[in-house]
């Protein structure tokens, strides 16, 4: 796999493990919580965290997925958008919508989320929740939780291979033209 490993999968673990502990802890337990995986990558890792907060408070947390590809500000660059499933569980109004992703990076992925949610309903609160932010935002948007913080160059690429998705558990950085997974999934 070209590129510097930056996670292996217990360090994805750790990091995940991390995060829902401090999503319960920020939230006063589970009660209100919904989380929303952004397609592709963020999808398991929502899961992921809804299995966590099960074995840790013995709640189940309602999980569903969010394709924001038509709400990009990027549409007339795009040859075709490659549509994928929205599934919202339950309505959001009134809930704490935990918006879940791989990578952020310029935050526009993030932005187009947050009207993509906004035509789903008016959540109580939207926190966000992200393996890695490697900086170099374009929109006041931060993460309210974050695996790991890695400075980055402006052409390196980010890889977050999940083993739902691609079959290991890994984080991975590269110089230039090096992009080792699809467009899809990674915070444009």
């Amino acid at each position: 796999m070209p590129g510097k490993q930056l996670l292996s999968a217990d360090d994805i673990r750790r990091a995940l493990v991390r995060i829902a502990h401090e999503v319960l802890e920020r939230n006063h337990g589970a009660g209100t919580l919904v989380f929303l995986g952004m397609q592709t990558r963020g999808v398991p890792l929502a899961h992921r965290l809804a299995t966590l907060v099960k074995e840790f408070e013995g709640v189940e947390v309602p999980v569903g997925s969010l394709d924001i590809s038509l709400y990009r500000d990027d549409l007339a660059q795009r040859p075709r958008p490659s549509l994928q499933q929205t599934r919202v569980p339950m309505p959001v109004t009134g809930q704490t919508v935990v918006l879940v992703d791989d990578v952020l990076f310029t935050g526009r992925t993030v932005r187009a989320a947050l009207d993509a949610i906004a035509d789903l309903g008016r959540p109580r609160a939207i926190q966000l929740a992200v393996l890695v932010d490697r900086g170099h935002r374009e929109l006041p948007i931060r993460a309210d939780y974050v695996g790991k913080n890695v400075p980055t160059a402006q052409d390196e690429a980010v890889a977050v291979h999940l083993r739902e998705v691609d079959g290991e558990d890994v984080v991975t950085i590269a110089a230039g033209d090096v992009v080792p997974i699809p467009a899809i999934g990674r915070e444009a």
